[in-house]
Protein backbone atom coordinates (compact mmCIF):
# COMPACT_ATOMS: atom_id res chain seq x y z
CA UNK A 1 0.00 0.00 0.00
CA UNK A 2 0.84 3.74 -0.94
CA UNK A 3 2.79 5.46 2.09
CA UNK A 4 0.47 8.22 3.15
CA UNK A 5 2.26 11.23 2.29
CA UNK A 6 2.53 14.63 4.75
CA UNK A 7 0.15 17.00 4.06
CA UNK A 8 3.12 19.76 4.56
CA UNK A 9 5.50 18.02 2.32
CA UNK A 10 3.57 15.98 -0.14
CA UNK A 11 6.66 14.50 -2.12
CA UNK A 12 8.50 13.33 1.28
CA UNK A 13 12.04 15.01 0.14
CA UNK A 14 14.27 16.47 2.36
CA UNK A 15 14.67 20.34 1.47
CA UNK A 16 10.98 21.79 1.50
CA UNK A 17 11.09 25.91 0.88
CA UNK A 18 8.03 27.04 2.55
CA UNK A 19 5.97 28.69 5.27
CA UNK A 20 6.61 28.63 9.07
CA UNK A 21 4.87 31.13 11.00
CA UNK A 22 5.18 34.30 13.37
CA UNK A 23 2.88 36.26 15.67
CA UNK A 24 3.69 39.46 18.41
CA UNK A 25 1.15 40.84 20.22
CA UNK A 26 2.21 43.82 22.91
CA UNK A 27 -0.01 45.66 25.12
CA UNK A 28 1.96 49.00 24.77
CA UNK A 29 0.00 50.33 28.17
CA UNK A 30 2.88 47.16 30.03
CA UNK A 31 -0.09 45.58 31.56
CA UNK A 32 0.39 42.18 31.76
CA UNK A 33 -1.71 39.39 29.63
CA UNK A 34 -2.02 35.89 29.79
CA UNK A 35 -0.53 33.87 26.45
CA UNK A 36 -4.18 31.85 25.52
CA UNK A 37 -4.87 33.92 22.86
CA UNK A 38 -0.81 34.13 20.96
CA UNK A 39 -1.37 30.23 21.59
CA UNK A 40 -4.79 30.38 19.68
CA UNK A 41 -3.51 32.51 17.00
CA UNK A 42 0.08 30.35 16.35
CA UNK A 43 -2.51 27.32 16.41
CA UNK A 44 -4.53 28.12 14.00
CA UNK A 45 -1.56 28.85 11.53
CA UNK A 46 -0.23 25.04 12.02
CA UNK A 47 -0.03 23.86 8.56
CA UNK A 48 3.12 25.89 7.95
CA UNK A 49 4.52 24.27 10.93
CA UNK A 50 5.76 20.56 10.54
CA UNK A 51 6.10 19.87 13.94
CA UNK A 52 10.17 20.07 14.08
CA UNK A 53 10.13 23.86 15.60
CA UNK A 54 7.52 25.90 18.03
CA UNK A 55 8.27 28.51 21.01
CA UNK A 56 7.55 31.96 22.88
CA UNK A 57 9.61 34.74 24.19
CA UNK A 58 7.66 36.71 27.23
CA UNK A 59 8.82 39.69 28.42
CA UNK A 60 7.36 41.06 31.78
CA UNK A 61 6.83 37.48 33.36
CA UNK A 62 9.58 37.45 36.55
CA UNK A 63 8.57 40.60 38.47
CA UNK A 64 10.25 39.42 41.50
CA UNK A 65 13.16 39.41 39.80
CA UNK A 66 13.36 42.30 37.68
CA UNK A 67 16.84 43.07 37.34
CA UNK A 68 18.27 39.63 37.73
CA UNK A 69 19.48 38.07 34.55
CA UNK A 70 17.63 35.23 33.56
CA UNK A 71 19.66 32.15 32.55
CA UNK A 72 16.98 29.86 30.35
CA UNK A 73 19.67 26.75 30.03
CA UNK A 74 19.17 23.40 28.06
CA UNK A 75 20.59 20.19 29.02
CA UNK A 76 21.66 17.22 27.47
CA UNK A 77 23.14 15.38 30.00
CA UNK A 78 23.73 15.42 33.97
CA UNK A 79 27.46 16.38 33.65
CA UNK A 80 26.79 19.41 31.87
CA UNK A 81 24.37 20.64 34.39
CA UNK A 82 27.21 20.26 37.03
CA UNK A 83 29.78 22.09 34.99
CA UNK A 84 27.70 24.81 33.77
CA UNK A 85 26.30 25.76 37.67
CA UNK A 86 30.19 25.51 38.60
CA UNK A 87 31.06 28.55 36.21
CA UNK A 88 27.79 29.97 36.72
CA UNK A 89 28.74 30.07 40.84
CA UNK A 90 32.37 31.47 39.83
CA UNK A 91 30.88 34.40 37.46
CA UNK A 92 28.11 35.41 38.81
CA UNK A 93 26.29 35.86 42.37
CA UNK A 94 23.37 33.33 41.96
CA UNK A 95 20.27 34.68 43.37
CA UNK A 96 17.66 31.54 42.65
CA UNK A 97 17.74 28.46 40.71
CA UNK A 98 14.84 25.96 39.67
CA UNK A 99 13.83 23.33 36.98
CA UNK A 100 11.65 24.80 34.75
CA UNK A 101 8.65 23.01 35.40
CA UNK A 102 6.99 21.42 32.38
CA UNK A 103 4.14 18.52 31.78
CA UNK A 104 4.10 15.52 30.09
CA UNK A 105 2.08 15.95 26.43
CA UNK A 106 2.05 12.79 24.12
CA UNK A 107 3.15 14.63 21.34
CA UNK A 108 6.32 15.77 22.12
CA UNK A 109 9.14 13.21 21.81
CA UNK A 110 12.31 13.00 24.37
CA UNK A 111 13.37 16.02 25.25
CA UNK A 112 16.45 17.88 27.34
CA UNK A 113 16.27 18.85 30.87
CA UNK A 114 15.66 22.92 31.56
CA UNK A 115 16.69 24.81 34.51
CA UNK A 116 16.76 28.42 35.07
CA UNK A 117 19.08 30.44 36.88
CA UNK A 118 18.71 34.06 38.48
CA UNK A 119 22.08 35.97 38.20
CA UNK A 120 23.83 39.19 39.20
CA UNK A 121 26.41 39.80 37.39
CA UNK A 122 30.16 40.43 39.22
CA UNK A 123 31.62 43.77 38.70
CA UNK A 124 34.02 43.95 35.65
CA UNK A 125 36.50 46.57 35.26
CA UNK A 126 35.84 48.44 31.65
CA UNK A 127 32.77 46.66 30.60
CA UNK A 128 29.46 47.10 31.04
CA UNK A 129 27.35 43.78 32.87
CA UNK A 130 25.16 43.26 29.32
CA UNK A 131 29.21 42.41 28.06
CA UNK A 132 29.66 40.84 30.43
CA UNK A 133 26.89 38.50 30.29
CA UNK A 134 27.38 37.58 26.33
CA UNK A 135 31.00 36.80 27.47
CA UNK A 136 29.89 34.24 29.14
CA UNK A 137 26.87 32.97 27.50
CA UNK A 138 29.51 32.43 24.37
CA UNK A 139 31.83 30.76 26.64
CA UNK A 140 29.19 28.12 28.02
CA UNK A 141 27.75 27.41 24.05
CA UNK A 142 31.05 27.34 23.18
CA UNK A 143 32.99 24.67 25.52
CA UNK A 144 30.76 23.15 27.76
CA UNK A 145 29.22 20.03 25.89
CA UNK A 146 25.19 19.10 25.82
CA UNK A 147 24.63 22.49 27.09
CA UNK A 148 23.06 25.52 25.52
CA UNK A 149 22.15 28.61 27.36
CA UNK A 150 19.06 29.96 24.98
CA UNK A 151 17.71 32.56 26.90
CA UNK A 152 20.22 35.28 28.92
CA UNK A 153 17.98 38.64 29.62
CA UNK A 154 16.16 40.30 32.70
CA UNK A 155 12.47 39.82 33.37
CA UNK A 156 12.15 37.58 30.24
CA UNK A 157 12.57 34.34 28.68
CA UNK A 158 12.58 32.01 25.77
CA UNK A 159 10.52 28.58 25.88
CA UNK A 160 10.93 26.77 22.83
CA UNK A 161 11.66 23.00 21.34
CA UNK A 162 10.97 20.60 18.72
CA UNK A 163 7.02 20.06 18.47
CA UNK A 164 4.28 22.19 17.03
CA UNK A 165 3.55 25.78 19.16
CA UNK A 166 0.36 24.58 20.74
CA UNK A 167 2.47 21.76 22.14
CA UNK A 168 5.27 23.55 22.89
CA UNK A 169 3.20 25.80 24.81
CA UNK A 170 1.46 23.09 26.87
CA UNK A 171 4.54 21.40 27.46
CA UNK A 172 6.04 24.56 29.08
CA UNK A 173 2.88 24.95 30.90
CA UNK A 174 2.74 29.03 29.66
CA UNK A 175 -0.79 28.74 30.20
CA UNK A 176 0.42 29.84 33.89
CA UNK A 177 2.85 32.72 32.85
CA UNK A 178 2.08 36.11 32.00
CA UNK A 179 3.42 39.22 29.98
CA UNK A 180 3.35 42.17 27.90
CA UNK A 181 4.71 41.33 24.98
CA UNK A 182 4.79 38.08 23.47
CA UNK A 183 6.01 36.22 20.44
CA UNK A 184 5.51 32.83 18.80
CA UNK A 185 6.96 31.06 16.10
CA UNK A 186 6.09 27.79 14.18
CA UNK A 187 9.37 26.56 12.22
CA UNK A 188 9.23 24.81 8.83
CA UNK A 189 12.79 24.25 8.70
CA UNK A 190 14.55 25.14 5.10
CA UNK A 191 18.10 24.38 5.38
CA UNK A 192 18.72 22.72 9.07
CA UNK A 193 17.93 20.32 10.96
CA UNK A 194 14.83 20.39 13.67
CA UNK A 195 16.38 20.08 17.27
CA UNK A 196 15.68 21.76 20.72
CA UNK A 197 18.13 24.67 20.35
CA UNK A 198 17.56 25.06 16.77
CA UNK A 199 13.58 26.10 17.35
CA UNK A 200 13.05 29.91 17.50
CA UNK A 201 12.93 32.43 19.05
CA UNK A 202 16.62 32.79 19.36
CA UNK A 203 17.60 35.11 21.86
CA UNK A 204 20.50 37.04 23.32
CA UNK A 205 20.43 39.30 26.80
CA UNK A 206 16.73 40.96 25.91
CA UNK A 207 16.64 40.56 22.03
CA UNK A 208 14.49 37.66 20.91
CA UNK A 209 13.96 36.96 17.38
CA UNK A 210 11.46 34.70 15.46
CA UNK A 211 11.93 34.52 11.18
CA UNK A 212 10.25 33.56 8.41
CA UNK A 213 12.25 32.65 5.53
CA UNK A 214 15.86 31.83 4.91
CA UNK A 215 19.30 33.86 5.41
CA UNK A 216 21.31 33.37 2.53
CA UNK A 217 23.76 35.37 3.42
CA UNK A 218 24.76 33.16 6.79
CA UNK A 219 28.21 32.63 5.84
CA UNK A 220 29.21 36.35 5.29
CA UNK A 221 27.14 37.47 8.36
CA UNK A 222 28.58 34.93 10.56
CA UNK A 223 32.14 35.77 9.79
CA UNK A 224 31.31 39.40 10.46
CA UNK A 225 29.77 38.99 13.76
CA UNK A 226 32.87 36.72 14.84
CA UNK A 227 34.92 39.63 14.68
CA UNK A 228 33.06 40.97 17.52
CA UNK A 229 33.35 38.04 20.20
CA UNK A 230 29.71 36.67 18.71
CA UNK A 231 29.83 32.97 18.14
CA UNK A 232 26.84 30.57 16.14
CA UNK A 233 26.48 27.36 17.94
CA UNK A 234 22.44 26.77 17.44
CA UNK A 235 23.09 25.43 13.63
CA UNK A 236 20.26 27.56 12.12
CA UNK A 237 20.63 30.68 9.97
CA UNK A 238 18.23 33.41 11.92
CA UNK A 239 20.72 32.91 14.95
CA UNK A 240 22.65 35.51 12.81
CA UNK A 241 19.80 37.99 13.25
CA UNK A 242 19.30 38.07 16.91
CA UNK A 243 23.77 39.20 17.17
CA UNK A 244 23.45 41.53 14.29
CA UNK A 245 20.57 43.40 16.24
CA UNK A 246 22.57 43.19 19.36
CA UNK A 247 25.62 44.48 17.87
CA UNK A 248 24.04 47.23 15.63
CA UNK A 249 21.41 48.40 18.31
CA UNK A 250 22.64 48.35 21.93
CA UNK A 251 26.62 48.31 21.22
CA UNK A 252 26.85 50.89 18.06
CA UNK A 253 23.73 52.40 19.37
CA UNK A 254 21.96 52.84 16.34
CA UNK A 255 18.19 52.89 16.81
CA UNK A 256 15.59 50.99 14.74
CA UNK A 257 15.07 52.82 11.69
CA UNK A 258 18.75 53.07 10.68
CA UNK A 259 19.58 49.29 12.14
CA UNK A 260 16.81 48.43 9.08
CA UNK A 261 18.66 50.27 6.99
CA UNK A 262 21.65 48.36 7.17
CA UNK A 263 19.97 44.59 7.51
CA UNK A 264 17.07 45.10 4.82
CA UNK A 265 19.17 47.82 2.66
CA UNK A 266 17.79 49.58 0.19
CA UNK A 267 18.57 48.86 -3.79
CA UNK A 268 21.81 50.16 -5.09
CA UNK A 269 19.71 51.90 -8.51
CA UNK A 270 17.16 53.27 -5.27
CA UNK A 271 19.69 54.80 -3.28
CA UNK A 272 21.12 56.11 -6.64
CA UNK A 273 17.60 58.05 -7.01
CA UNK A 274 18.21 59.36 -3.56
CA UNK A 275 18.78 63.27 -2.47
CA UNK A 276 22.65 63.96 -2.30
CA UNK A 277 23.16 63.86 2.09
CA UNK A 278 20.22 60.88 1.74
CA UNK A 279 22.29 58.68 -0.52
CA UNK A 280 25.58 59.80 1.21
CA UNK A 281 24.31 58.23 4.41
CA UNK A 282 22.94 54.71 2.75
CA UNK A 283 26.01 54.67 0.67
CA UNK A 284 28.52 54.52 4.23
CA UNK A 285 25.97 52.41 5.78
CA UNK A 286 26.35 49.69 3.03
CA UNK A 287 30.38 50.73 2.96
CA UNK A 288 30.73 50.14 6.92
CA UNK A 289 27.51 47.76 7.43
CA UNK A 290 27.83 45.70 4.24
CA UNK A 291 28.24 42.26 5.79
CA UNK A 292 25.46 42.60 7.70
CA UNK A 293 22.60 42.94 4.91
CA UNK A 294 20.37 40.15 5.29
CA UNK A 295 20.17 38.85 1.80
CA UNK A 296 17.47 36.39 0.99
CA UNK A 297 13.57 36.09 1.79
CA UNK A 298 12.73 37.40 5.74
CA UNK A 299 10.26 38.55 7.93
CA UNK A 300 11.02 38.72 11.80
CA UNK A 301 9.50 39.53 14.98
CA UNK A 302 12.32 41.63 16.88
CA UNK A 303 11.65 42.05 20.92
CA UNK A 304 13.23 43.44 23.68
CA UNK A 305 12.78 44.99 26.91
CA UNK A 306 9.69 48.03 26.09
CA UNK A 307 9.73 47.52 22.06
CA UNK A 308 8.33 45.00 19.84
CA UNK A 309 9.51 45.40 15.74
CA UNK A 310 8.39 43.72 13.14
CA UNK A 311 10.46 44.12 9.52
CA UNK A 312 10.44 42.09 6.55
CA UNK A 313 13.13 42.14 3.69
CA UNK A 314 13.50 45.01 1.14
CA UNK A 315 11.21 43.46 -1.40
CA UNK A 316 8.89 41.82 0.66
CA UNK A 317 8.99 38.30 -0.38
CA UNK A 318 7.68 36.47 3.29
CA UNK A 319 4.59 38.36 4.35
CA UNK A 320 3.85 40.32 7.32
CA UNK A 321 0.26 41.92 8.70
CA UNK A 322 0.46 44.82 11.35
CA UNK A 323 -2.67 45.49 13.15
CA UNK A 324 -4.04 48.18 16.51
CA UNK A 325 -6.74 47.38 18.91
CA UNK A 326 -6.95 50.53 21.74
CA UNK A 327 -3.59 49.93 23.48
CA UNK A 328 -2.55 46.55 21.26
CA UNK A 329 -0.18 46.23 18.34
CA UNK A 330 -0.41 42.93 16.63
CA UNK A 331 2.06 41.48 14.26
CA UNK A 332 1.46 38.30 12.17
CA UNK A 333 2.36 35.97 9.03
CA UNK A 334 -1.87 36.08 8.57
CA UNK A 335 -4.49 38.56 9.12
CA UNK A 336 -7.01 35.36 9.98
CA UNK A 337 -4.79 34.65 13.22
CA UNK A 338 -4.91 38.46 14.32
CA UNK A 339 -8.66 38.51 13.79
CA UNK A 340 -8.94 34.91 15.60
CA UNK A 341 -8.54 36.66 18.54
CA UNK A 342 -9.64 40.26 17.76
CA UNK A 343 -12.31 40.59 15.16
CA UNK A 344 -13.11 43.90 15.30
CA UNK A 345 -9.87 46.20 15.07
CA UNK A 346 -9.22 49.74 14.93
CA UNK A 347 -6.73 49.19 11.72
CA UNK A 348 -4.76 46.77 10.00
CA UNK A 349 -2.19 47.57 6.93
CA UNK A 350 0.59 45.73 5.14
CA UNK A 351 3.96 46.98 5.83
CA UNK A 352 6.43 48.26 3.17
CA UNK A 353 9.30 46.12 2.61
CA UNK A 354 12.40 47.14 4.69
CA UNK A 355 10.20 49.38 6.51
CA UNK A 356 10.11 48.50 10.24
CA UNK A 357 6.65 48.68 12.76
CA UNK A 358 7.82 49.31 16.07
CA UNK A 359 5.58 49.11 18.83
CA UNK A 360 6.38 50.60 22.19
CA UNK A 361 5.12 51.57 25.88
CA UNK A 362 2.61 53.98 25.39
CA UNK A 363 3.22 54.24 22.15
CA UNK A 364 2.35 52.81 18.80
CA UNK A 365 4.50 53.62 16.25
CA UNK A 366 4.14 52.98 12.74
CA UNK A 367 7.21 54.00 10.67
CA UNK A 368 6.53 54.14 7.27
CA UNK A 369 3.84 56.80 6.25
CA UNK A 370 3.18 55.06 2.74
CA UNK A 371 2.14 51.87 4.45
CA UNK A 372 -1.30 50.61 2.92
CA UNK A 373 -4.01 49.85 5.50
CA UNK A 374 -6.07 46.61 4.25
CA UNK A 375 -9.11 45.01 5.34
CA UNK A 376 -10.17 47.09 8.50
CA UNK A 377 -13.56 45.84 8.07
CA UNK A 378 -16.71 44.74 10.61
CA UNK A 379 -16.24 40.66 10.46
Amino acid sequence: MEAKKNRANPYNDDKVMAACSIFGMMDTSGSCFSGDGVIQAIAIMHDRSNGLGGGFAVYGLYPEHPEDYAFHVMYLSKEARHEVEDLLKGHFHLVAAEEISTRKNPRIGQAPTFWRYFLRAEEDQGRSHDDYVVDQVMKINLSVRDAFVYSSGRNMGVFKGTGYPEDIANFFRLDEYKGYIWTAHGRFPTNTQGWWGGAHPFSLLDWTVVHNGEISSYGINQRYLEMFGYHCTMQTDTEVVTYAVDLLMRRHGLPIEVAAKVMAAPLWDEIDRMPPREKEAHTTLRQVYGSLLLNGPFTVIIARQGEMIGLTDRIRLRPLTAAAKGDILYLSSEESAIRLISPELDRAWIPMGGEPIVGRLQTVAEISATAKMVGVHSP
